[in-house]
């Protein structure tokens, strides 16, 4: 922001752009990493809280350990090899992003009520603004974007 008094800019500070806050943590896909990572995304939340006055109601950060869940369980179930969990914040959106050394893209089924399993996408998709799915040099990343201010 900048002000003007009597023809002269008072630059104020706060027109500087913020880098958003992010955290990465790698999992091994041993016992209770999908645990370990909801609780990363839960400090994550916190942090957002504290650093970037967020206002994350229970239904927003419920969504975002539910995306963390499904996306790290279907990382950890369909890559022969570790997995990486970013996550990206500012006070009205969080990103959630996984990446795994598989490289199939994961397939969309349907909505099916009678189907057993395989509902994650479908959750993640209900859940956030915006999915993506790419590939990478390592194998794949899967991305979903939350928002935080609306519930």
């Amino acid at each position: 922001m900048t002000y003007r008094l009597d023809g002269v800019v008072i630059p104020t500070g706060f027109d500087v752009p913020v880098e958003p806050l992010r955290r990465a943590a790698h999992f091994t896909g041993e016992p209770g990493c999908i645990a370990e990572a909801r609780h990363f995304a839960a400090q994550f939340l916190e942090q957002l809280r504290t650093e970037w006055c967020a206002t994350v109601n229970a239904k927003a950060e419920g969504a975002v350990l539910l995306v963390v869940s499904e996306l790290v369980t279907n990382a950890d179930r369909h890559s022969d090899g570790p997995y990486i969990l970013e996550l990206e914040g500012t006070d009205t959106t969080l990103t959630v992003a996984v990446y795994d050394s598989n490289g199939a893209l994961p397939r969309v089924f349907p909505r099916d009520p009678q189907r057993i399993g395989r509902h994650g996408l479908e959750i993640v998709r209900a859940l956030a603004r915006d999915v993506g799915v790419e590939r990478v040099p390592v194998g794949k990343r899967v991305r979903a974007v939350i928002d935080l201010d609306h519930g």
